[in-house]
């Protein structure tokens, strides 16, 4: 492959809220390392056959024949005279990784069928279609969640995994160039619809936005592949999913409108180790819109104001896309940027590899206390929604601990489940790391009871509306000495030297022990240490620039970043102008931003109050040492006498109404942290003893005849 960007640079013209932080090309260096990281994708398994990749189109247009077909069927069984019926018609759209081409071997489809206005969701979408697919041979586990917040059917179409949303817009007539980019299609349709619209016009804006699609589209599988083997590729557990991926991996590109993904990749993880959230991230500027639907607005909105790591939706009406973050996962993706953000600079110095940045995370070697989840059921149907539901609730026993702890105890949940296959079918565990928060000195005597804080978490789950006695929980205490071998590979424990190895690799990696690596860096180009000083204070210095920019946009209060506390003023250095290796000669090239945008966040003139709700929260990428780990230990068996008497007289509530299962479709509202009235008891002065978190281990069979 030739010098790939070289001859091909993108334009001056600015794609974003901000001046590019680097327009400078590519060097050869950057062509060798994304060679090299190309190569590791190919070797991973990322991309599928070319047999695979035309199966799938034939899937989608056999697809787009049934839509069409059926729209003629319902149109003529409504009483439709014969020229409206030949007339009537549907069309399907992709979105997610499909549509943005970062798709893998065996990944699902997301699918957006649109239709017209006499086409129901409930009677035809889910009525009528579901019975043609059901009636079909090359359709299997053919699945509808009508009630979900974006509702969804699932089947395999000839062994490809599809997901089906639908959106009956207010037209009779759907053309085949029908334009769903166009605000226009939003009107007169129900909250359903909007959300079913709004992958496909999320993911369109952002394949609009970035400057260089084939780099975009490199870079985000990188991204992808790494979040998921550091264990941060989760919506539903509090981590960040595919669409909050794209739009950050999307907002580098524009700043570096001309780099190769080996660069991109580097700048993503220099850019957002040093991010102060709970700045936003966004791909452009805010519309307020004329069909009056709410957006992401914290001047408006409180809870807009409570978002920890807010990702924008670049499409209107615009969101936050990464609600679902808290204090605990988000200080896990930080020390995960910090971490990737050394091995980078040490791959740019020539003293690593890909091989180091995409190493798994050892997650059960990261900790000494982690809380287990097991769950139960006993048919494949009640399985599936049971564990949908339980999955969808897990970032509330996060949110209740933090809560009732105070923030003290910090939890890492893991984002997926296992199986013990020596127990019945449809038995499911999940496991949650336990650490206490960076930075707070242990008392003595001083104790985390949260039996309370299980239990009810435990009741908001059972409140499931469709619980059946035979849907089981069971949340146990266990060490990390303790945890059960069929968690591991091949359900073989790894043995204490290979484990002590990795574990010491991963803290050398997360920076706790950077000594070594650190000096044979500086030995090895001390005649550049000047100059990538300087490259280091001017990425600082534009990054600066920038987040005053997003976050003051028009300054109307007077404020600016300096007295909300947000980002350190420091006086814009100049780059170097000697080329002094591949690295540096890039990051010299790093210009600072000389003429801020002045375009506001949000285009309205009302005027812009102090956004008190987002300024209080300040980051350190500091990696606490697994020895530092307070030690739990666990209680006796304790049991709560309870029915469920409470939970099932909720069923009818709301709040637990719909079943939250929409895995790789990335919801779009928050899921409110109800107010509880159990709250972490108050601990009695004892003598002198290590901190204790004390649990409820409540069986499985006694729940079960407490429920009875």
């Amino acid at each position: 492959m030739g010098s790939p960007g070289l001859s091909n640079l993108a334009t001056a013209t600015r794609v974003g809220l901000s001046e590019p932080i680097s327009t400078g090309g590519p060097t050869e260096f950057d062509v060798i390392k994304t060679r090299e990281l190309e190569k590791f994708l190919v070797d991973a398994g990322l991309y599928e056959s070319h047999e695979e990749a035309i199966r799938r189109e034939e899937v989608l247009g056999r697809l787009d024949q049934i839509v069409k077909k059926w729209v003629k069927n319902i149109s003529r069984a409504k009483g439709f005279n014969e020229q409206l019926v030949q007339e009537a018609n549907a069309k399907i759209f992709t979105f997610g990784s499909y549509r943005l081409g970062v798709h893998g071997p065996g990944a699902d489809i997301d699918t957006l069928c649109v239709g017209p206005k006499h086409a129901s969701r409930k009677e035809d979408f889910f009525g009528e279609l579901y019975r043609m697919l059901a009636e079909m041979p090359e359709v299997q586990e053919l699945h509808p969640v009508p009630d979900a917040h974006v509702p969804v059917m699932r089947f395999k179409f000839s062994g490809v995994s599809i997901d089906l949303l639908y959106a009956n817009v207010a037209l009779w007539v759907i053309p085949e160039d029908l334009d769903i980019s166009q605000e226009s299609i939003l009107q007169n349709v129900d909250e359903q619809t909007v959300r079913s619209l709004n992958g496909c016009r999320v993911t369109d804006q952002i394949l609009h936005l970035v400057p260089n699609i084939q780099t975009f589209r490199t870079t985000l599988r990188c991204m992808r592949l790494w979040a998921k083997r550091r264990g941060v590729y989760s919506n539903v557990t509090g981590f960040l999913g595919g669409i909050n991926w794209a739009l950050l991996v999307a907002r580098i590109c524009q700043l570096y409108p001309n780099a190769l993904p080996s660069m991109l990749v580097s700048r993503f993880f220099r850019l957002y180790n040093i991010w102060r959230w709970p700045n936003p991230v966004m791909l452009c500027p805010i519309q307020e819109g004329s069909l009056g639907l709410p957006y992401w607005d914290p001047r408006r909105n409180y809870k807009d104001r409570l978002h920890l790591m807010p990702i924008i939706t670049p499409a209107y009406p615009c969101m936050n896309s990464s609600y679902n973050v808290s204090t605990s996962t988000l200080r896990v993706m930080m020390e995960e940027f910090q971490r990737g953000n050394e091995i980078c600079e040490a791959i740019e110095a020539s003293n690593s590899s890909w091989d180091s940045l995409f190493e798994p995370f050892a997650f059960f070697e990261a900790y000494k206390n982690y809380l287990q989840m097991d769950i139960a059921s006993e048919t494949e149907d009640d399985s599936r929604n049971w564990k949908g539901w339980v999955e969808s609730r897990i970032r509330l026993l996060t949110l209740k601990i933090e809560r009732d702890t105070s923030g003290v105890l910090q939890c890492h949940p893991h984002p997926g489940e296992f199986s013990d296959k020596s127990k019945p079918p449809f038995h499911h565990s999940y496991f949650m790391g336990l650490r206490r928060k960076q930075g707070t000195n242990p008392q003595e005597g001083e104790q985390f009871d949260i039996r309370l804080t299980v239990e009810d978490f435990k009741l908001d789950v059972y409140a499931y509306a469709f619980w059946k006695p035979t849907m089981r929980i069971h949340i146990c205490h266990v060490k990390k000495k303790d945890i059960p071998n069929f968690v591991f590979p091949g359900g073989v424990r790894p043995s204490h030297s290979t484990t002590r190895k990795k574990r010491k690799q991963d803290e050398i990696n997360r920076g706790v022990s950077l000594t070594d690596s650190s000096s044979t860096a500086v030995s090895g180009c001390d005649a550049s240490l000047v100059d990538e000083t300087r490259a280091k204070r001017q990425f600082k210095a534009d990054v600066v620039d920038t987040l005053s920019n997003v976050r003051y946009p028009e300054n109307l209060s007077g404020h600016g970043p300096e007295d909300a506390g947000i980002v350190e003023s420091t006086s814009p250095a100049r780059p170097s102008s000697a080329a002094h290796g591949s690295s540096l000669s890039t990051s010299a090239m790093e210009k600072p931003v000389i003429e801020q945008s002045l375009q506001p966040i949000i285009s309205h003139q009302g005027s812009l109050d102090l956004l008190d709700g987002l300024g209080g929260v300040q980051l350190k990428s500091e990696v606490q040492d697994n020895d530092m780990d307070q030690e739990i230990k666990p209680s006796e068996f304790f049991t709560i006498e309870q029915t469920l008497g409470a939970a099932t007289e909720e069923e009818g509530s709301s709040s637990f109404s719909k079943i939250q299962q929409n895995g790789d479709l990335e919801e779009l509202e928050p899921l409110e942290l109800i107010a509880s009235t159990a709250v972490a008891s108050t601990s009695t002065h004892v003598p002198a003893q290590k901190p204790l978190i004390r649990f409820s281990f409540t069986s499985l069979a006694k729940a079960t005849s407490n429920s009875a």
